[in-house]
């Protein structure tokens, strides 16, 4: 991919985008030290995607990462807007209708990952973020 940047553009990919795989890294090495399995990275479906799926125990878990500079006005978690909620939405569907067999639970979690001039300084993890309705947090 990074060499098909190049010749489109000729030049690297944005730092912003950089950063954004940084902290991609940053959270799976976290959710790794707590005991998750990873399933898949940067999963698509369509134009929706989902950063991380894991596995922790029985729970299928996906995970959305945001990166955001130090101080930023809008946290990483609450930049998941309404429109972001029903992609995710929809990419965990797509995700979810596929496996075999079901997994009895599922769960949507956030790692914020902040940073300073591109150099991580903090990460946070909030587990079980409402995003699905509570039926289908039983497998339902």
């Amino acid at each position: 991919m990074l060499s098909f940047l190049k010749r489109m553009f000729g030049r690297d990919e944005p730092e912003s985008a950089a950063i954004g795989r940084r902290g991609e890294r940053e959270a799976e090495k976290l959710l790794k030290k707590k005991g998750y399995q990873i399933l898949a990275r940067n999963f698509r479906s369509g134009r929706d995607e989902i950063d991380l799926i894991c596995l922790q125990g029985k729970a299928v878990i996906f995970v959305e990462v945001r990166t955001r500079k130090v101080g930023a006005l809008v946290s990483g978690y609450d930049s998941i807007n309404q429109r972001k909620r029903e992609a995710l939405k929809r990419v965990c569907r797509n995700f979810f209708g596929k496996m075999k067999p079901k997994p009895i639970t599922l769960r949507f979690d956030v790692v914020e990952v902040e940073h300073e001039e591109g150099v991580v300084t903090q990460t946070r993890h909030f587990e079980d973020v409402p995003l699905f309705s509570k039926s289908a947090n039983r497998g339902v």
